[in-house]
């Protein structure tokens, strides 16, 4: 049994998301976190920071490097960060001089946010190839049934009729919103973090700048300075997850409504009942729903992240670990349930023209 519904036996049939699942396993983490430490090395040689021959260590050292899980974790239950026992590993796996120049003159947190944020600029880079399938998908359903009519409905009451298209331009526009904003924010706000002990970088003088740019330059990443304590990056992609699902719940809760009136849909797929072998639960539908809200929910406590205290903190900062894995698997999870339900419209709008 799990305590996540993400990756559960079972539940994860409804729940989890391979592909953006696999961005928080510890290995993704630890990947993410080598090729930090290697990239900095790399930077750091390219301004005269260390040399070029211990650099090349780091980065061979590196490339065989196997952590120690079970130390990991008794270490990080001591230290509350995974990081300090890891440096440790890692520089018995360079060895030599080299050892030394490892990790030089960043902190745990810089290791830690900026495997966060390349891991979230890859499901990002998904979402936004899923948000693409569902434009076209809706712009399909549009094609083929967007001519009909329906009854359109205000505040649960019937109102005047519409057609397809008007109901489907009210599920697909606010994705195309989000899509744009997700666009703005995989241009330029996925940003590196490195500031040292208390953000400013005190080990590396007037260098700092320059090799802060060319490590995010090596990462694929913004350059930005040090952003400790200013969360604000990190939540407003939360929001833009929560707005995502939340016009996904929109869409499932409007053809679950479809679905219960029954002359107006006709859906395939499963839905089978135990109890009622007639019935055909729109299961889909229903799960956009669950996400929408559970996203709703979570996105709340990322509101809380935001109050660091000072220049760093620690417990606000390990909020964001409990939450944003979730949010993000969750907010996958629904964009694959989105594209299965648009398949699975065989008919929208009523057998006749008539209402």
């Amino acid at each position: 049994m799990s305590t996540s519904s993400f990756d559960h036996p079972y539940l994860s049939g409804l729940f989890g998301d391979e592909a953006f699942a696999a961005l928080f396993t510890a290995k993704a983490d630890i990947d993410a976190m080598l090729a930090f430490e290697a990239a900095l090395a790399k930077a750091q040689a390219e301004h005269g920071v260390i040399e070029h021959g211990d650099a090349e260590a780091i980065e061979a050292g590196l490339a065989t490097f196997t952590p120690d899980l079970d130390a990991l974790k008794t270490a990080t239950a001591r230290d509350g960060v995974v990081i300090p026992d890891l440096v440790k590993q890692m520089r018995a796996a360079v060895g030599g001089a080299g050892q030394a120049k490892l990790h030089f003159g960043a902190t745990s947190q810089d290791v830690i946010d900026t495997s966060l944020v390349l891991r979230l600029k890859a499901a990002a880079q998904l979402l936004e190839k899923r948000l693409a399938a569902l434009a076209t998908a809706f712009a399909r359903l549009d094609t083929a049934f967007g001519k009909k009519p329906l009854m359109g409905h205000t505040r649960m009451q019937a109102a005047i009729p519409i057609t397809v298209s008007d109901r489907i331009a009210a599920w697909a526009g606010p994705l195309a919103r989000s899509h744009d904003r997700l666009r703005l924010l995989l241009a330029d706000g996925f940003a590196v973090q490195f500031g040292g002990a208390a953000g400013t970088l005190e080990k590396l003088g007037d260098k700092g700048p320059a090799v802060r740019a060319s490590l995010a330059h090596i990462l694929g990443l913004a350059d930005a300075p040090q952003w400790h304590s200013q969360r604000d990056r990190i939540v407003a992609f939360a929001d833009l997850l929560s707005l995502i699902s939340g016009a996904l719940g929109k869409f499932g809760q409007d053809v679950a409504l479809l679905a219960e009136m029954g002359k107006e849909i006709q859906l395939t797929g499963g839905g089978g009942s135990s109890a009622m072998p007639h019935k055909q639960n729109p299961v889909g539908a229903e799960t956009l729903v669950t996400i929408a809200r559970f996203n709703a929910v979570q996105v709340s406590g990322l509101h809380q992240s935001l109050v660091h205290e000072q220049e760093r903190s620690g417990a606000a900062w390990a909020l964001e670990w409990l939450l944003l894995p979730q949010l993000v698997v969750a907010t996958g999870a629904a964009t694959r349930t989105g594209l299965q339900l648009i398949e699975a419209i065989a008919r929208l709008g009523p057998a006749s023209e008539q209402l």
